[in-house]
């Protein structure tokens, strides 16, 4: 079942952040599969992102449709020559999420060394973060963006996922104003403090929701990190309920949505 995405806000104060206010635009879990989910509704989302002139696009992983959704699966290229299209004054940046992996052709015939999110994204304008921090200048002000992979294991690594924390950080300054990209939300778990934002998807916010019980996600993962925005101490977490579908092509009660965060300097920043 199509639906137009819903515009959810959040505001939020970023921990260290010196700098003017910015917006950030997040696009999450695309699964694009026709009909559910085309390319075309695709183009006119990013047609509707780039009318709100973003500061910052984020892109939060799992762009191709799970294998068991009815449909024409969208291949990496064709998702990819999409989201070329965005536009932020700040750019745009990506991560992978577990079913660009999972779902991927590629990576299962060579051993979940690459996958085919990462070629189609590496001649766009889109910033892929794999395990890898980036600094960009808003106002003179720098600011981190730091990308982890996804930390669902593959079968080549049972043990553990594709996420390399300490590698993706590894650049950062100590009390660098940081925002860190994990598809799934459970990494906030952790208590990292390396970064006062995280932005993640991964959950569809249940897909079923039922007046805030949403049974699905209790199944999956952490029922704690659902969807929206969660705080601890100074650090925030905000979860986007996505674009698309998994499992069903169906969502009770959670729409999709695209995500825009308005950031704000902690009020003891001078």
């Amino acid at each position: 079942m199509r639906s137009v995405p819903e515009l959810r806000g959040f505001q939020v104060g970023l921990q260290n952040w010196r700098g003017p206010g910015f917006n950030i635009v997040v696009l999450s879990d695309l699964h694009v599969v026709a009909p559910w989910s085309s390319l075309r509704h695709m183009a006119r989302i990013v047609e509707t992102v780039n009318a709100m002139s973003p500061d910052l696009v984020i892109l939060a992983g799992d762009y191709l449709g799970e294998r068991k959704i009815p449909g024409r699966l969208a291949s990496a290229p064709e998702i990819a020559a999409v989201l070329a299209e965005l536009r932020a004054g700040l750019g745009v940046f990506a991560i992978l999420g577990n079913h660009d992996w999972k779902d991927c052709a590629q990576a299962k015939a060579n051993g979940y060394e690459s996958c085919a999110m990462m070629d189609a994204l590496a001649g766009t304008p889109v910033t892929l973060l794999q395990n890898q921090a980036r600094a960009i200048e808003i106002g003179g002000h720098p600011l981190w963006l730091v990308g982890l992979d996804s930390q669902r294991p593959v079968p080549t690594d049972p043990g553990r996922g594709l996420h390399r924390p300490d590698t993706a950080f590894a650049p950062v300054p100590e009390g660098a104003a940081a925002i860190l990209l994990a598809h799934e939300p459970a990494y906030f778990g952790r208590g990292d403090t390396r970064a006062g934002l995280q932005i993640s998807g991964h959950t569809h916010g249940g897909q079923l929701n039922l007046f805030g019980w949403r049974p699905l996600v209790a199944l999956r993962s952490d029922a704690r990190f659902a969807h929206g925005l969660i705080e601890d101490g100074p650090r925030r977490l905000v979860i986007s309920s996505g674009l698309g579908f998994s499992g069903v092509p169906l969502r009770i009660g959670q729409p999709p949505e695209i995500t825009r965060i308005d950031i704000a300097p902690e009020p003891d920043a001078t």
